[in-house]
């Protein structure tokens, strides 16, 4: 696909109306600039209605507005809660325009050990191996992209060994050469659990996390912090481990 940034938002908005009438059962035929469908029909009805809820992230203008007016919950990556805080904003007041409410989730990495030092060390150590030419051509890559997300995880750190802490226990890391999710919660398990609470508080309820190497990571974080948690902000059920979202709202999966 070789649309520019704004346009592609535009075929995909355009592609969600047309898929949401036809999951509703409805014959449809639209004409737009990007998609056009005559008398089209769906013949597998979807289980679940009105369809499968709709995740979405980006942090342009455009991207704001498409998950106001289509998505069910809009995904972040991890920038500090007062940054986290202004996209929250926004795309709740672009969503009352349509007379619509939107969930909202964060996609981070985890990095929870029993204690804080060995948190910070293990770090540390994962970026140890990296070269200073390693991390100027990733940036230098990241810089050609388009991505508005990828510009802000970028602009966090600058390509900066001395700036990769970015807020308490929020670690830019991984995004030295890390496309996307380049941020981490770090430290230990109350301190994890009290960032949480804190993205939790700005609307925040769903939680994308993932780990080096994930499988490790996922049960020290499951055997760390859900206790931590609680109860009544996470239920395991069928879903759980599954998808690699843990789901505060309803549901935890493996980080």
């Amino acid at each position: 696909m070789f649309l520019a940034h704004d346009q592609r938002y535009s075929a995909a908005d355009e592609f969600l109306t047309v898929w949401k009438r036809l999951l509703a059962g409805e014959t449809v035929t639209y004409k737009g600039k990007h998609i056009t469908v005559e008398g089209a029909r769906n013949h597998h009805p979807p289980v679940q209605t009105p369809h499968p809820p709709l995740y979405f992230g980006g942090s342009s203008p455009a991207a704001h507005e498409l998950a106001a007016a289509h998505v069910d919950a809009y995904l972040t990556w991890g920038e500090p809660p007062a940054a986290v805080a202004e996209k929250i904003k926004d795309v709740r007041e672009r969503a009352a325009r349509y007379d619509r409410t939107v969930r909202f989730g964060i996609r981070l990495q985890t990095i929870v050990r029993e204690t804080e030092a060995e948190a910070w060390a293990d770090a540390d150590r994962l970026i140890s191996h990296l070269t200073d030419e390693d991390i100027a051509a990733a940036q230098a890559n990241f810089a050609k992209m388009d991505s508005v997300g990828q510009s802000r995880i970028a602009a966090l750190h600058g390509g900066r060994r001395d700036r990769l802490v970015i807020g308490p226990n929020l670690w830019a890391g991984v995004g030295l050469v890390r496309g996307g999710a380049g941020t981490a919660l770090v430290g230990n398990p109350q301190q994890v659990a009290d960032r949480i609470a804190e993205y939790q508080a700005l609307g925040v309820d769903t939680f994308v996390l993932s780990g080096y190497p994930h499988l490790e990571e996922a049960i020290r974080f499951a055997e760390l912090v859900f206790p931590l948690v609680g109860k009544d902000a996470v239920t395991l059920g069928r879903s759980a481990f599954t998808g690699g979202a843990f789901d505060g709202h309803a549901r935890a999966g493996r980080p």
